[in-house]
């Protein structure tokens, strides 16, 4: 989860600072605002990389989402990218989940493997395909 949450922020950083040109030429935003905002989104976007291993690493994910939707008011398509930005955070939340989910299974079956001492057999799909040739006389 953590790998899939930091890239989203990290992407959406970038494309927070993209926007300050575009809110200050475009959008008619004075540059104080518009730097205000991205120094509050850097802050946020930097405590939770920091903190992703955390439930307080996830919570200010949510934190720059709700910056980056707010900002979306003086530019309406940064608000457009905020959404995706968030539904990208939220499937990395929940696909995330379930890959350590999985990862903790998998390391607990080897765990027990190795404390009983037998060797868990692989789960190899191409072996499942392969037909052996006999030899009919």
């Amino acid at each position: 989860m953590r790998v899939l949450c930091s890239a989203v922020l990290a992407f959406e950083w970038i494309v927070l600072a993209l926007a300050i040109p575009v809110a200050i030429n475009v959008s008619d935003v004075s540059a104080d605002t518009a730097w205000t905002i991205f120094a509050i989104a850097s802050v946020l976007t930097l405590a939770a990389l920091a903190l992703m291993r955390t439930p307080a690493g996830l919570w200010l994910g949510w934190s720059v989402q709700a910056v980056a939707l707010i900002s979306g008011l003086w530019v309406p398509m940064l608000g457009i990218m905020a959404l995706i930005f968030a539904a990208l955070y939220f499937t990395g939340i929940r696909l995330g989940g379930r890959v350590d989910q999985i990862k903790a299974e998998r390391e607990a079956a080897a765990a027990q493997a190795d404390a009983t001492g037998t060797m868990a057999e692989p789960n190899n799909a191409s072996d499942a395909g392969t037909v052996t040739e006999e030899n009919h006389d």
